[in-house]
């Protein structure tokens, strides 16, 4: 991503942001943008703006009551000005009613898997083993009780001591080439070595649980802390929407109408 350098703004930047009695200028800007890497220079500029803004009223309000800036201080600020409203069982129960979609049990497969490795630039190595995997196949699909002593032979990946035995696997806890694919097969021996950046995988689904809606018991906790991240969103916003009218702010407004 392209960045403002610092050492090509002019001697004296132009302010471009007032918070209160403070100026923010261009090289402000500039040194934080680094610390908002984001899809476009434009992007990065006004997240690192606003990151300046709030940071400012923030200090600005902790000295009017007499506190000294900085991390903790800033904590303590909010921690005892922020109004966050606990939910109710009754909202909980509606909010769950509402999102009952991220309230599951994920998907999970049992899998075994025998690793010939091969880094993706090496396609001699990926070439052999690729083949080696074929004949691996072939082998088990006549004796598939071998499946243990062939992945203690040939695999190179630490479940090889156990007989290539991954145990029970979600989406997202593998490597995320090979994630994508596992969570389609059906339960049984792959018809063909799978790729991934570590090489070629023989895979063998042994068991499926199907995604499963779980009950409100078993999740009241997790809805209650979606319900107090949500309330702490709104707060804050409405804290530091008050805490701009309060102190001013010209050139940035924390609430901008073109990325709502």
């Amino acid at each position: 991503m392209e960045m403002i350098a610092v050492e090509t703004l002019p001697d004296s930047p132009a302010v471009v942001i007032r918070v209160g009695d403070t100026l923010l200028s261009e090289a402000d800007i500039a040194k934080e943008t680094p610390f908002h890497p984001a899809g476009s220079l434009l992007e990065a500029q006004r997240s690192a703006a606003r990151a300046l803004v709030v940071r400012e009223l923030l200090n600005q309000r902790a000295a009017v009551l007499g506190l000294q800036p900085g991390d903790e201080t800033v904590a303590q600020l909010l921690d005892s000005e922020l109004n966050v409203p606990e939910a109710s069982e009754a909202d909980s129960q509606r909010y769950f009613n509402s999102h009952r979609e991220r309230f599951c049990q994920p998907a999970r497969i049992k899998v075994r898997h025998i690793l010939l490795p091969a880094a993706p630039e090496d396609a001699r190595a990926r070439d052999a083993h690729y083949r080696l995997g074929e004949q691996l196949q072939a082998e088990l699909v006549e004796h598939p009780e071998r499946f243990t002593e062939l992945a203690q032979r040939h695999s190179a990946c630490p479940s090889k001591d156990q007989g290539g035995e991954l145990g029970w696997v979600s989406s997202g806890q593998t490597v995320a080439e090979l994630d994508q694919v596992l969570q389609r097969l059906p339960v049984g021996l792959h018809d063909r070595p799978l790729a991934s950046r570590y090489g070629w995988h023989v895979v063998s689904v042994d068991e499926r649980v199907e995604r499963m809606p779980l009950p409100y018991e078993q999740v009241a906790e997790r809805v209650r802390q979606c319900l107090r991240e949500e309330a702490t969103r709104r707060a804050l916003r409405e804290y530091l929407l008050a805490l701009e009218a309060e102190f001013g702010v010209e050139g940035f407004r924390l609430e901008d109408p073109a990325s709502s």
